[in-house]
């Protein structure tokens, strides 16, 4: 099974794509729409070792809400200007695309994608525990959901690099996925607009959690001296706080559950514009 996650890979289609897509009177920027399935189709075609059942996830408009109700500054670094509106405006034709070949997408108004793909993990690991999932985007939370049977997929990598498993994980980061959410609390996710505790970066806090240590841990180890544990000490209430941030949440009610069937074969870009009468 491979989950998409839908803005992500919008994102890199509107702005990552090698050449700019325009409709044939030059008036719209179709780059987004077409990028969008140029690259999951060659993701299926070179990463996938069979036809996969494909679940396209997308971010609801309010599904920061709770995020933001707990930290105004979750995600507050994320502008909306207008160049950050094109990939946007390019979901309602994707989704109408997805739909029309038949291809199956969530988008749950007051939950994010990451919440959903993870719950949708978690269901299909009770129901299928030998289920091969793949989760393709380059946003790194997903690293904690990752198992011997669920690897993340990120085809910006080089390859040979692209599939990302535990030992990935431990061997890149120093940390287990289990172990992610404690690892970005301290040394700050600015993705997220998750600061970190100062003073901690990415080598510091792999120390501090090596041999699997948990933040919970941390205040009886012997690991956190001088300096670190001023620094932690008086950031903990917030570490602790910027954990439940990162973490996702795997019990939401979702509209459907995969199908267990693979995904007929995705169109051409092309032929998807041509489909939506956008050219």
């Amino acid at each position: 099974m491979l989950l998409v996650d839908g803005h992500n890979l919008l994102w890199r289609a509107a702005f990552g794509f090698p050449a700019p897509i325009h409709s044939r009177d030059k008036t719209r920027d179709l780059t987004a729409e077409f990028g969008f399935f140029a690259l999951l189709r060659v993701a299926i075609r070179e990463e996938m070792p069979q036809p996969p059942e494909v679940l396209v996830v997308f971010d609801g408009e309010h599904g920061a809400a709770d995020r933001k109700d707990s930290d105004a500054d979750y995600k507050a670094n994320r502008v909306l200007d207008e160049a950050a509106l094109k990939p946007l405006r390019a979901i309602p034709h994707v989704q109408q695309a997805l739909t029309g070949y038949g291809i199956r997408w969530i988008e749950i108004d007051t939950a994010e994608a990451d919440d959903v793909i993870a719950t949708l993990v978690a269901t299909t690991r009770q129901r299928e525990p030998e289920r091969r999932i793949w989760i393709m985007s380059g946003d790194r939370d997903f690293y904690q959901l990752v198992d011997e049977r669920v690897r993340a997929l990120n085809t910006v990598m080089k390859r040979g690099r692209r599939h990302i498993g535990p030992a990935e994980v431990l061997d890149r980061y120093g940390v287990t996925p289990a172990q992610w959410p404690d690892f970005c609390a301290l040394k700050g996710d600015p993705s997220d607009n998750i600061p970190g505790v100062k003073g901690i970066g990415a080598g510091t806090a792999a120390k501090l959690l090596a041999d699997g240590l948990h933040l919970e841990q941390l205040p009886t180890s012997d690991r956190l001296t001088g300096a670190k544990k001023a620094a932690v000490t008086d950031a903990w209430q917030q570490v602790l706080a910027w954990r439940d941030l990162i973490r996702m949440r795997t019990d939401l009610d979702l509209p459907h559950q995969p199908t267990g069937h693979p995904t007929r074969e995705l169109p051409k870009p092309a032929e998807v514009i041509e489909k939506l009468g956008l050219w």
